[in-house]
């Protein structure tokens, strides 16, 4: 059985991003706040968006934002290349599941050492997110999946039609922006992902 996260688009305004969060967090196990380009007053602005729609603090993820993750008490944060250190950060905020972003096995190998509790790892299909950047496909993902014994996440052009070849390909879970925030019925599409994540479907 996997996991599912659900990550923010930063295209979308925090009541657009609360208010289908509303609906479909019953269906997935993290929820990332991915909001590169704000504060960390704003980044805030978004978790309590999230507390006061009833999404539970155990299933918010803030990305590089460990200030914010830290003071607001949520499950864990997700680092990425210019964050902090996965080390420092496990050993400053041992409470924090950590989740590191990692573009190859010696990166993921790193992070487990590290002490990162999952990695994350993509694009794995040609996504609107990355213009340009050929996906790293499934061979790639699956050669990671077996190099290290932490979860790896995959993320990028996942939606209900290839989650299962992912989970397939070794994947612990998947991330989804675009498929469940951007959906004609957001909800529908984030049942029908938990049902192929959980093997249901």
């Amino acid at each position: 059985m996997g996991v599912l996260h659900f990550v923010s688009t930063g295209r979308q305004t925090v009541d657009e991003f609360a208010a289908i969060c509303a609906h479909t967090h019953p269906y997935a196990d993290l929820i990332h706040i991915r909001e590169k380009g704000k504060t960390a007053r704003e980044v805030a602005a978004f978790v309590a968006a999230l507390l006061r729609v009833g999404v539970p603090l155990q299933k918010i993820i803030v990305n590089d934002r460990v200030d914010v993750a830290a003071v607001y008490g949520v499950k864990g944060v997700q680092l990425a290349y210019h964050s902090l250190p996965v080390r420092a950060v496990r050993r400053s905020f041992p409470d924090l599941t950590v989740g590191c972003s990692v573009h190859g096995s010696e990166e993921a190998k790193q992070a487990e050492q590290d002490g990162a509790h999952f990695c994350l790892y993509g694009h794995i299909f040609p996504t609107d997110s990355k213009p340009g950047l050929p996906p790293r496909g499934l061979d790639s993902l699956a050669e990671i999946a077996a190099a290290v014994s932490i979860p790896v996440i995959a993320i990028g052009g996942i939606h209900a039609g290839n989650a299962r070849r992912v989970l397939e390909a070794g994947a612990a879970g998947v991330a989804v922006l675009s498929a469940v925030f951007f959906a004609a019925d957001p909800v529908a599409e984030a049942k029908r992902l938990a049902d192929i994540v959980k093997g249901r479907g």
